[in-house]
């Protein structure tokens, strides 16, 4: 059944054949992405009471099956998150037509894929006298389906005083306080966040939208509709579905701001672009503000429509960089200063010194290593960090380097790293220097000449020296033996 909606390649698509996705491993995949949508969608606290449980029984010819452990489940699920499991599956793979969804037979007991289905009435769950209740794709709008005026579904933890401003992310931080203060301004409409993964554009977004949501236009509110890309998706398809699709598009254009995060879902969802593209010009020739995130700029989002892509950069575009151990450091400090918990700074060093990645990963270890200590009243320290996050260190896993060793040497004792080939001979740089020499002839297979080389061409003599200078340090003083340890730790692990 064809709804409009599809381009192309997603007609293609739904033309094939039940049979190709049938497969186990195929159809257990797709299932994991459906759950994680639907928790994505719904919100971990209601995941986990009402759909944590639910399990993929098997496929029914175009006909997926549920399996619930009781009846109350089954019917409750049904009523209330049927016609949204029955969306997201469609979008995952639109040759899936329907979700039939029962309660757990009793153990020893196979569910009869073959038996036949109860139809659904009037789009509702159809609770029958076997256990079971179908949805099809003709079912009822998702209970997630609400108006756009209503408050969005905003994390109170997203807002501007809880996020950390530094070099790489100091100009999309002044963008967005400029859009809350003054929405729609010339030259700031759309405003069009971009970056990597876990790099702070959702918090920005979030903090947009709770600071206009609590102004007002006179005697009106500021309305504020904030959802991803995908959910923009589900539902313009809803609409579709249930015919209303004026009342889709008059709900978001009567909004004074849209915002849309993660963009780039829509690569490939020609028809749903093209929706978004009008709504786009409707808002801004309103004069209301749009704004955006995405993981790439407008130019290098290459599946998008041309004049989409040149609409989205007509205003103004900020990027959020990869962060800086000292943006880190600073992301660490403020969090537990939130929490209430004291974190050793050497703790607090290695985190930013091992996990580089984005600041969701940096924020989860130490959420991790503070619940570790509080379960187990332990003292948070280096070993117990090594001891708790072995599985996450264990992904920065790599060859160890003499010029990573040098890095990371330098910019713990804030050299130069050109200060480690130099002829200076200062005890600022020539301590930090032996301490590399010392960790280059522990962490790596080099020779004492090979080491002597990298350090601006000196003796093999000059790294002996050095190591026994180091161990003779490292047994009379306890700091730069804490120190040293460190760094070796980070280099290691």
């Amino acid at each position: 059944m064809n709804f409009g909606v599809n381009s192309a390649r997603e007609n293609e698509a739904m033309t094939r054949s039940i049979s190709d996705s049938a497969h186990d491993g195929n159809l257990a995949n797709q299932w994991a992405s459906v759950r994680a949508k639907l928790q994505q969608e719904v919100g971990d606290v209601e995941y986990r009471t009402w759909l944590k449980q639910v399990a993929l029984g098997g496929l029914n010819g175009d006909e997926l099956l549920l399996m619930l452990p009781t009846r109350f489940l089954r019917d409750w699920v049904s009523k209330e998150y049927g016609a949204l499991i029955v969306a997201i599956w469609q979008a995952e793979n639109p040759a899936i037509r329907g979700v039939e969804i029962r309660a757990q037979p009793s153990r020893g007991t196979a569910p009869n894929l073959a038996e036949p289905v109860m139809p659904a009435a009037n789009g509702h769950a159809a609770p029958s006298l076997n256990g079971r209740a179908e949805f099809s794709l003709e079912s009822r709008a998702p209970r997630t389906e609400q108006r756009a005026d209503l408050p969005p579904p905003l994390d109170q933890r997203f807002t501007f005083d809880t996020f950390v401003v530094g070099k790489p992310n100091e100009f999309a931080y002044a963008c967005a306080r400029r859009v809350a203060e003054s929405p729609a301004i010339q030259g700031f409409n759309p405003l069009f966040l971009y970056g990597g993964v876990g790099l702070g554009k959702t918090h920005l977004m979030h903090a947009i939208a709770w600071e206009l949501s609590s102004r007002s236009r006179g005697n009106k509110a500021v309305t504020v509709a904030y959802m991803s890309a995908e959910k923009f998706m589900y539902r313009f398809i809803n609409a579709l579905r249930n015919q209303s699709t004026l009342e889709f598009k008059n709900e978001l254009r009567s909004v004074d701001v849209l915002m849309i995060d993660d963009l780039q879902f829509l690569i490939g969802k020609d028809n749903t672009q093209e929706e978004f593209f009008h709504t786009f010009n409707a808002l801004v020739d309103a004069g209301k503000q749009i704004v955006i995130s995405a993981d790439k700029s407008p130019s290098d989002l290459s599946g998008l429509e041309d004049r989409l892509r040149t609409r989205l950069g007509c205003g103004m575009v900020a990027d959020l960089h990869a962060t800086t151990y000292e943006l880190r450091i600073s992301i660490l400090e403020a969090k537990a200063n939130r929490a209430g918990v004291e974190v050793p700074a050497k703790v607090m060093e290695f985190l930013a010194h091992k996990i580089t990645s984005n600041i969701r990963e940096l924020e989860g270890a130490l959420n991790r290593l503070v619940a570790h200590a509080n379960l187990f009243d332990r003292q948070v320290t280096l070993e117990t960090a090594h001891e708790v996050l072995h599985d996450v260190l264990r992904a920065f896993d790599r060859r160890i380097t003499i010029q990573e060793i040098q890095k990371r040497v330098a910019e713990h004792w804030n050299i130069r790293i050109a200060e480690m080939s130099s002829a200076r001979r200062s005890r600022n740089i020539a301590r930090p220097r032996q301490v590399a020499m010392y960790l280059a002839k522990q962490l790596t297979s080099k020779s004492l000449p090979d080491i002597g080389r990298h350090f601006g061409d000196r003796d093999h003599t000059t790294v002996m020296h050095a190591v026994a200078r180091v161990t003779a340090l490292m047994t009379t003083d306890a700091a730069f033996a804490e120190d040293v340890e460190l760094l070796r730790r980070m280099l290691e692990s």
